[in-house]
């Protein structure tokens, strides 16, 4: 996929962050847009905004990890524009905990919308991909996915998840001969509203003030990001990194193996003692 004009591209999670920022981009470049949100609100927005660009877009109010209404939705969009070439499965959320702490519940929701969302919206899309002759998936993992983080078990099972289904599908893909590019992202610090929507922020101490330092240290915005993914997609790349910590977050464990384990815990352990020095988790 050298460019994206008269493209029909898919976007789950575009009401806000980078999803919306792929939305706007694309339509842009002449894409025609099949976008889609569990949060109405933002949903309309990006909306609106894409029409004032001049895009011919298309709305869905969708919760990614429900199976059924993914289908239906891809259902859906083939019936609107007869045809699918690009989909970017980046709807996700957050959640803060350790293992000994967090609820089941809160477990299963990450890995529900962060993985099974992602499964979900490739399997549903893949057939008419392929049909298309001119097709391109991008998952959005994390850098989370190419490290382990303490506090962030979840997370990075699902992240980890994505990395290995969209790798392994990527193959899949070559092997087949099917003209359909894979490409699976691992963004850094990214200044959207995933923090300030994450569950078990409360552990960390006040939510804005939480939210308020994740966007100091976020090195890339949406829109950015978005142009990187993009850029990706037109090189076939099937790594896509997005800012420079995650290139870091990619050279560590080449370079040092599973022992970043060993290397970086010192620095959690110290960093959660300050935490706690000054009240931060506090209830």
């Amino acid at each position: 996929m050298k460019n994206f004009d008269d493209k029909v591209a898919v976007v789950t999670g575009a009401g806000s962050g980078i999803g919306r920022a792929l939305a706007l981009d694309l339509a842009g470049r002449g894409a025609y847009l099949a976008i889609s949100d569990v949060h109405p609100a933002g949903l309309a927005e990006t909306h609106a905004l894409c029409e004032q660009a001049g895009a011919r877009t298309v709305s869905f109010e969708l919760d990614v990890s429900d199976r059924a209404a993914v289908h239906r939705h891809a259902d859906a969009v083939l019936a609107e524009f007869g045809r699918v070439n690009l989909v970017i499965n980046n709807a996700g959320v957050a959640l803060g905990a350790d293992i000994v702490d967090m609820t089941w519940d809160d477990f299963e929701w990450v890995m529900n919308v962060d993985f099974w969302g992602v499964a979900n919206g490739t399997k549903a899309f893949l057939p008419a991909l392929i049909e298309s002759g001119d097709g391109h998936v991008v998952n959005i993992s994390s850098v989370f996915g190419l490290m382990g983080i303490p506090g962030q078990s979840a997370y990075n099972s699902a992240k980890f998840a994505v990395r290995g289904f969209t790798e392994a599908l990527r193959q899949e893909m070559k092997i087949a001969r099917h003209r359909v590019g894979v490409s699976c992202v691992h963004p850094g610090g990214i200044k959207t509203n995933i923090v300030a929507n994450a569950r078990g922020m409360q552990d960390l101490g006040d939510r804005d003030e939480v939210t308020r330092r994740f966007e100091q240290i976020a090195m890339t915005t949406p829109s950015k990001a978005a142009q990187v993914i993009l850029a990706g997609v037109e090189r076939n790349k099937a790594r896509i990194l997005i800012g420079p910590d995650a290139r870091g977050f990619d050279l560590l464990p080449r370079i040092v193996g599973p022992r970043y384990q060993d290397l970086l815990t010192p620095l959690y352990r110290a960093g959660r003692s300050a935490q706690s020095k000054m009240g931060v988790g506090e209830r």
